[in-house]
């Protein structure tokens, strides 16, 4: 870091003490040296003071001028302090970059430039940060409000950001970073007051202290997070080809800046302290947890009523049930079940799909877990999932395909089953490797102040030549190569010899003609909740391993995996599209219960 001094380098003859016998800020001691621009820095800590030692003779600091230990003063204070940044700042920074990652993924521009620039205009809105007449400052001991000439806006007027002529939302173009962030992008005083100074000593940023620990009600505070929760709401306005899932998976695989995202800020943003307990991250983002968060900002945001999520629209579970039958290598003769499924329970339905975050109960489907839980339902329908039926059918699809080898083979659910649990172990055992590779650590390390800095690194570097020592012991070198993103991560063609490809298998087997129509030899059908649960519960309904068959466990584990989410969450969902499919079944159920109670009773 300049401003740091090496001992012996530039030290006066005479004893600084005699001049200079106020004690170090950082270590307490009174033992002073003098640094070639003249300054005072403790020679235990080498802390540099801003104060400076009279100059009456040049010659007192060899090869050295004036006027050069003036710029040099001024330039050491610049890159020792940093800029005076505030938190949200370091938000803006990192809802940049992620909407350059998307926008690398095939992403319009639009979504950066127009749909998420205004998301973030009117966060800074309504948290009162920017955008109002008397933007609020917060500071340890008392609110500070900061006078500016910024007129108020609304949702339509667009106004100008103000950090439009820094790194916020425009392109670069020739200019280099340190040019750009040379502008400051929130309005501060040339000088910091008191409170913030003594604020700023805890943390690089401004305002790290007191938002660490702000907890204002109806204000929804920014998080690394929730910044993923913007991103989402903007890929669902623009109605892209990205569901929360494949979001959060491009997170895992480093498409998108989250983990270690502060350590792209620029070096003049200092960071250390409280920033980081706000800025790191040490665990991957939920999909619950941002699916809850997304609809939170919504609703604090007062965002209007989203673009309408028609047929052709990717959202739509009709072309969502097609990709992922597809991913799965389920035949395609599937897809018209799950047409048909999707039209009688009305979940296809515009007013349904379209989210609302101005209604009373806002709420956004789940569009991704939607779909693959209508493929469950479909594979209900036709195989049970008993455990025993599938089976059956099984066996007579496997003695028609070897009876009849030139036609079009009938699916076998259980040479299915066989081919995707090996591919699905295989690609897990990769997924929970990679996990455990994983380096948590940033390359630019975090610190809570600057005497614990000197430390940090020094374990820094210690652990990187373990890890280097390591390496050349195994003979191993780490993979450096990304995989390109895809939404896709199971392929499956009909060259591939390896695997077998289902997608043009026939259901014959399956289904049987009565009249004109086709119905499915499977007769019947077992609810996956009978009760759905009522008081405080927050789920609607508990699902326990041990209460289903073992084809049931696999398929939803395969789906959950898919989506990287929660099994429970998936046999939620599965419930939920029974509960509209089958409403006479529940409302059957729902009688039988009160007739035994009453027999009870009686």
């Amino acid at each position: 870091m300049l401003g740091w001094v090496k001992e012996g380098q530039g030290l006066e003859p005479e004893c600084p003490q005699k001049e200079f016998k106020e004690r170090c800020t950082q270590c307490a001691a009174v033992s002073w040296g003098i640094t070639d621009e003249g300054k005072y820095y403790c020679t235990s800590c080498h802390n540099v003071t801003e104060r400076s030692k009279e100059v009456i003779n040049t010659e007192d600091i060899p090869n050295s001028k004036i006027k050069a230990i003036n710029r040099g003063l001024k330039r050491k204070k610049k890159l020792e302090k940093g800029w005076d940044w505030y938190v949200c700042e370091g938000f803006q920074y990192i809802l940049y970059q992620q909407a350059e990652a998307l926008k690398s993924l095939g992403v319009g521009p639009e979504l950066k430039n127009e749909v998420l620039h205004n998301f973030w205009k009117r966060y800074l809105q309504k948290s009162k940060q920017a955008y109002c007449e008397k933007p609020i400052y917060t500071t340890r001991k008392k609110a500070m409000v900061v006078e500016d000439n910024l007129s108020h806006s609304d949702w339509s007027s667009e106004p100008e950001l103000l950090s439009d002529v820094s790194y916020s939302f425009v392109e670069s173009g020739a200019e280099s970073q340190s040019d750009i962030f040379s502008q400051k992008s929130f309005p501060v005083s040339s000088r910091a007051s008191q409170p913030e100074m003594v604020a700023s000593v805890c943390s690089g940023s401004l305002d790290g202290v007191e938002y660490s620990q702000r907890k204002e009600k109806g204000t929804v505070k920014m998080s690394v997070p929730r910044t993923l929760a913007l991103c989402y709401l903007s890929l669902l306005w623009q109605r892209e080809a990205i569901t929360l899932s494949d979001l959060l998976r491009f997170v895992e695989e480093d498409h998108i800046p989250y983990v270690n995202a502060f350590q792209h800020f620029p070096e003049e943003m200092k960071l250390y302290g409280r920033d980081k307990r706000i800025f790191a991250v040490e665990s991957w983002p939920d999909y619950e947890d941002i699916h809850k968060k997304t609809i939170e900002i919504a609703t604090f945001l007062d965002l209007p009523h989203f673009p309408d999520i028609t047929e052709d629209c990717y959202l739509h579970p009709n072309i969502l049930c097609m990709k992922y039958l597809m991913e799965v290598n389920l035949p395609d003769e599937m897809h018209g079940l799950a047409c048909q499924v999707i039209k009688m329970t009305g979940i296809g339905e515009v007013d349904f799909l379209t989210f609302d975050p101005i209604a009373k109960m806002a709420k956004t489907v789940k569009y991704d877990v939607q779909a693959v839980a209508i493929i469950v339902v479909v594979l209900k329908l036709l195989f049970l999932l008993d455990d025993n039926f599938e089976w059956s059918l099984s066996n007579l699809a496997e003695k028609y395909n070897k009876k009849n080898k030139k036609d079009k083979p009938w699916f076998d659910f259980r040479k299915w089953y066989q081919v995707m649990k090996k591919t699905v172990d295989e690609k897990k055992h990769k997924w929970e490797e990679a996990r455990a590779k994983y380096m948590w650590k940033s390359e630019k390390p975090l610190y809570y102040s600057f005497i614990d800095k000197p430390v940090v690194y020094k374990r820094r570097d210690m652990v990187v030549n373990l890890q280097k020592q390591f390496s050349t012991l195994v003979d191993w070198t780490p993979t450096v190569e990304k995989k390109r993103p895809s939404s896709f991560q199971f392929n499956w063609t009909e060259e591939d010899t390896d695997r077998t490809c289902f997608h043009g298998h026939s259901l014959q087997g399956v289904l049987k003609e009565k009249g004109q129509s086709l119905l499915t030899k499977n007769s019947s059908y077992w609810l996956s909740t009978q009760k759905f649960c009522k008081g405080y519960c927050k789920h609607l309904t508990t699902y326990e391993e041990s209460n289903f068959s073992l084809s049931y466990q696999f398929i939803l584990n395969l789906f959950s995996f898919l989506l990287r989410i929660k099994t429970s969450l998936l046999h939620e969902e599965v419930s939920l599209i029974e509960r509209k499919l089958f409403k006479n079944k529940y409302s059957k159920t729902k009688k039988k219960s009160r007739r035994s109670r009453k027999a009870r009773r009686h």
